[in-house]
């Protein structure tokens, strides 16, 4: 009886035309049209929130007068700059005036937007006003924050306003829109003007996905144009809403660029004015990174909550139409 011992046999790839290559090929293709995308998600905006998220745990220690090498080593802080900036005397103020601001905007501009979109779906028999209409409405979404903010800042100074002229030639003063009494309303004015033409394009273009047989028979039932706008194009268009409202709560609690653009023009903004404008000024101007950071997360996860919460609320209820 003899023994006898067999290699192993080699495997060898598939050619390079098999069905497995060219399936293992297709299968890496998408991760290669992805991969420019993450790449650049990680760096510019997932590394940036991890390491705010670092520095809000940080703090520097000082030692002696501050004045060696190493006087000043960064240590653990803990929860303390999360503490001093919930507890500092001007966040909440700013949190408030922020609140306000959203009650303010956010309504209006989405039923600003709401009421454009449905009087151009309505008439869909002239194209040419349309297009000027839709361009008109959606052409100030188009002007950066800043000039926008410029431009009506220049129209609010009682001295150069031309508000303020044709209110003292009609007879009666005209108002400081930069007083402490109405800087909200101002700040709140540019931010509609910007925003409602977005909102109103995003809700237009879900109309326009609409049939119109689904309008015409209601027309045949006998309904109305108020009719059908309430109970058949709004609950249509629902979804859209809900988006839009969405983008407008995550602007709302970022509010920057417009208060300011407009605090050198009105002594009545303070550099804590919005919660934005604190991180500003503790970042920039008391070069304190670490209660900057730390009220950066709070904004985040604000935003978060508030976000998702609304989206459990209503998300359900609205997006189930369309199944």
């Amino acid at each position: 009886m003899s023994l006898t011992s067999t290699a192993p046999r080699k495997t060898e790839a598939p050619p390079a035309g098999s069905p497995r290559r060219r399936k293992a090929k297709r299968a890496g293709t998408p991760y290669g049209f992805l991969a420019p995308a993450m790449i650049l998600f990680a760096a510019f905006l997932a590394a940036p929130i991890f390491y705010a998220a670092y520095l809000s745990l940080r703090k520097v220690k000082v030692s002696g007068l501050g004045l060696g090498s190493k006087s000043r080593t960064e240590i653990w802080a803990g929860l303390d700059n999360y503490t001093r900036s919930l507890t500092d005397p001007e966040f909440l103020p700013s949190v408030g005036r922020v609140g306000a601001y959203g009650l303010i905007v956010v309504p209006t501009m989405l039923g600003l937007a709401l009421m454009f979109a449905l009087l151009l779906d309505a008439n869909r028999t002239r194209e040419s006003i349309g297009k000027f209409a839709r361009i008109s409405i959606f052409l100030p979404y188009a002007v950066p924050a800043v000039v926008a903010s410029l431009l009506w800042g220049f129209l609010y100074l009682p001295r150069v306003s031309p508000i303020n002229d044709i209110a003292e030639a009609l007879g009666f003063a005209g108002p400081n829109l930069l007083s402490a009494d109405l800087t909200l309303f101002a700040v709140a004015n540019i931010a509609i003007w910007g925003g409602t033409g977005f909102n109103m394009i995003v809700i237009y273009t879900a109309l326009k996905a609409v049939p119109t047989s689904l309008y015409e028979s209601a027309r045949i039932d006998g309904a109305s144009e108020m009719a059908i706008a309430w109970r058949i194009k709004i609950p249509i268009v629902m979804p859209s809403l809900v988006m839009t409202f969405v983008f407008s709560l995550i602007a709302t609690l970022q509010v920057f660029a417009e208060p300011m653009t407009l605090r050198p023009l009105a002594n009545t903004i303070s550099t804590t004015w919005t919660p934005l404008m604190k991180v500003y000024r503790d970042a920039f101007a008391r070069n304190d990174i670490y209660a900057a950071a730390a009220t950066s997360v709070i904004i985040a996860l604000a935003t978060f909550i508030l976000s998702f919460g609304f989206l459990k609320l209503v998300g359900r209820r609205a997006f189930n139409q369309e199944d």
